[in-house]
């Protein structure tokens, strides 16, 4: 009897440490951007600098200089102070260091100036591309303010379009992709490639905020294989091979960097082994804010894609970095294009439609799918 005390205060202690045992694992790192703020002074993640090309960076002590260095070269920071030194000599760096987050920030001209790293901006991603040493990385650029973790992550909404006249009701999840608690997936239906199932089981498995259809698929098989159509990636492996296929394919890399590839080139971007998941469908609506269709070139012969409307659903990207999961009735793939311009989104493209057309959020649909279905993108929250 002696004992139930003691194994009650144990209980009880345990008890009262969960919720903060619970927080510190529900916190996410914020996700490796350069910064741009509002007087266009640019910031690199120290934490992506260490390790990158040979660099090493630190941070010395508690509130101590900040140490970048390779091959001799050297630039130390102090938190809070504006200017540097190089090798030991005082220089101008600008902006002192910054701290958002529990990330540090140094000023990226003079980091690159000092130990030879080339840039490349690239517009219409809104990215940078680093390279120096032989490594190449991309990173994306966050512009303005940077993301806080308290913000909401993924949103839903309702809209309707005016297109040609016609009113269009679409529903819409919109997804910040550099939030720090926001992952990206594709699943197949029964983890397997073949099967089917519900875009809700799917979604609940894979303990996913928000799902979408993803690739076509063969639909009308009598059969029980139901092959997908297109490439499908998860985990940086390929689920589903597709070569020649020259559709649109949707890819985000392991810090959810996520841009559209011409299926043609899309392989050789897979072997450069920075693509983290994909999936495969088209055709390709927009291309940096205007309606770009090529659907033929794309490969499609199907009368439903050339000039039919119907159940569709899309997904597109907009230029700080936000994806915009997006399902319409009754649209031909122009006014699709439309309606995801209207939408805010600059680059987008068509997904699996008809039957399959499908949209889940928060544990319930948005748009109830009409079958089953071959896979799905899906968007999980840390």
């Amino acid at each position: 009897m002696k004992k139930i005390p003691a194994l009650f205060t144990a209980f009880c202690l345990l008890f009262a440490l969960l919720p903060s045992l619970h927080a510190g694992a529900a916190a996410a790192p914020p996700k490796l951007a350069v910064y741009v703020d509002k007087e266009n002074h640019s910031f690199i993640p120290l934490r992506f600098l260490n390790g990158f090309a040979g660099i090493q960076a630190v941070i010395t002590a508690a509130g101590g200089p900040i140490e970048v260095t390779r091959d001799g070269s050297s630039v130390t920071f102090t938190p809070g102070k504006a200017g540097a030194s190089v090798n030991g000599q005082p220089v101008s760096s600008g902006e002192p260091p910054l701290s958002e987050n529990g990330m540090t920030y140094l000023p990226l001209s003079l980091i690159s100036q000092t130990l030879g790293i080339q840039l490349q901006w690239n517009k219409d991603g809104g990215s940078l591309t680093l390279t120096s040493g032989g490594e190449t990385a991309t990173l994306p650029v966050q512009n303005g303010t940077l993301i806080k973790s308290t913000a909401p992550a993924v949103v839903s909404g309702s809209h309707t379009y005016k297109v040609g006249g016609r009113s269009f009701s679409v529903q819409t999840v919109t997804v910040s992709l550099l939030h720090p608690s926001v992952k990206l997936d594709a699943v197949l239906a029964g983890n397997t490639v073949g099967k089917t199932e519900a875009l809700a089981s799917i979604a609940k498995r894979s303990n996913a905020k928000a799902a979408i259809n993803g690739t076509f698929f063969d639909a009308y098989t009598k059969g029980s294989y139901y092959a997908p159509y297109g490439y499908i990636i998860s985990g940086g492996k390929m689920l589903k091979n597709s070569p020649g296929d020259k559709r649109t394919v949707f890819a985000f890399d392991s810090n959810s960097l996520a841009e559209l590839i011409p299926g043609s080139d899309f392989k050789a971007r897979f072997d450069a082994g920075t693509v983290q998941g994909a999936i495969q469908a088209g055709p390709r609506l927009l291309v940096n804010g205007k309606v770009s269709l090529n659907v033929a070139a794309e490969g499609f012969r199907d009368p439903k894609i050339l000039t039919g409307g119907g159940s569709r659903s899309a997904l597109g990207l907009t230029r700080d970095h936000k994806l915009i999961l997006l399902t319409s009735g009754g649209a031909t793939i122009p006014q699709l294009a439309e309606i995801m311009k209207q939408a805010g989104a600059y680059q987008a493209m068509n997904l699996d439609g008809g039957a399959s057309s499908g949209l889940y959020y928060n544990g319930k649909y948005l748009t109830t799918p009409g079958r089953l279905i071959s896979n799905a993108l899906v968007v999980q929250t840390q």
